[in-house]
């Protein structure tokens, strides 16, 4: 079977699992479109419009022209004017009651659908689905730097394998490399003087940074800086060289240091902004390729 074929495949089976297919949702009447639109309006930080629900849902705007005066008929919503030609929406304590009520069994109808689902099948599930909205244009909300966590280095050590391979061709031996530095981390953790960072969002990591120590206590080391495809272009990798950049700082570290190759352009550019200084680099063979390893140094100062 094909990808669009899983894919359709998928939709099916979601839609009929949640009930998509019956006439109205678990907890009131409504039809799906009504539904939904009685959620964007309940939701919403400011009284929204027809026109901004339009491209919101991505309606057509007759459709929502029509779902709005079914509501409106049900005494569910009411329209305030704002200006001459606008009309803010917002939900008729009717509306916010039968809303309640949908709210509270489509999260009953999750929770029985997840019931026999283990936290590390919740997790997986988490990740996946905020895989799939990144993937499809939508962020999944905020994303937050957070400590390491049991299962997350074995992560790292796969996505970096995977992602250098993909994009770089590198072999499996730079895969062993990173597994071998953060193996040597876990066993000679030095909290006074060493911190990793993952980032988060929904459940799903998205990139990570680590501050080591190195041979001289006044010099720490930025390592493995990465962020995933989907969450690149956001600003991601600069807020995580920042956090270990603070941390360095309060440690006391004159210096950070860190070695990468020239081929990783986007990374040398958020060293750059930082104000690191390329201080040596040589050719080199590794990981299957012919490169050009880069030290680069930041003066941290008092």
């Amino acid at each position: 079977m094909g990808f669009v074929d899983e894919f359709r495949a998928f939709n099916r089976f979601y839609t009929r699992r949640i009930g998509l297919l019956q006439g109205s949702l678990p907890g009131g009447d409504l039809p799906l479109p009504m539904a939904r639109v009685l959620y964007e309006i309940a939701k919403a930080e400011a009284a929204p419009t027809a026109a901004e629900l339009t491209r919101k849902l991505s309606m057509d705007k007759a459709h929502t022209s029509r779902v709005l005066t079914r509501l409106s008929a049900r005494g569910l919503i009411a329209k305030h004017a704002t200006d001459g030609r606008r009309f803010a929406l917002s939900l008729t304590p009717t509306g916010r009651s039968v809303f309640d009520a949908l709210d509270r069994a489509s999260a009953r109808q999750v929770e029985d659908l997840l019931s026999d689902a283990n936290s590390d099948d919740r997790l997986r599930l988490t990740r996946a689905f905020s895989d799939i909205r990144a993937t499809l244009g939508e962020a999944g909300g905020e994303t937050v730097l957070r400590p390491l966590t049991p299962g997350d280095v074995g992560w790292i050590v796969h996505r970096q394998g995977l992602l250098y391979h993909r994009e770089y061709a590198w072999d499996w031996s730079f895969e062993a490399l990173v597994a071998r530095i953060l193996a040597d981390f876990v066993d000679n953790f030095d909290p006074a003087r060493e911190a990793g960072w993952v980032a988060d969002r929904g459940g799903a990591v998205l990139g990570s940074v680590f501050l080591m120590k190195s041979d001289d206590p006044a010099v720490g080391k930025l390592r493995l800086l990465y962020v995933e495809p989907q969450a690149r272009g956001e600003g991601l990798g600069a807020r995580l060289v920042d956090a270990a950049l603070a941390r360095a700082r309060e440690i006391g570290h004159g210096a950070i240091i860190l070695w990468t190759n020239d081929i990783l352009a986007a990374a040398r550019q958020i060293y750059l902004a930082k104000g690191f200084q390329l201080i040596d680099e040589a050719p080199h063979r590794s990981f299957g390729a012919d490169l050009v390893g880069q030290t680069w140094r930041l003066e941290l100062g008092s």
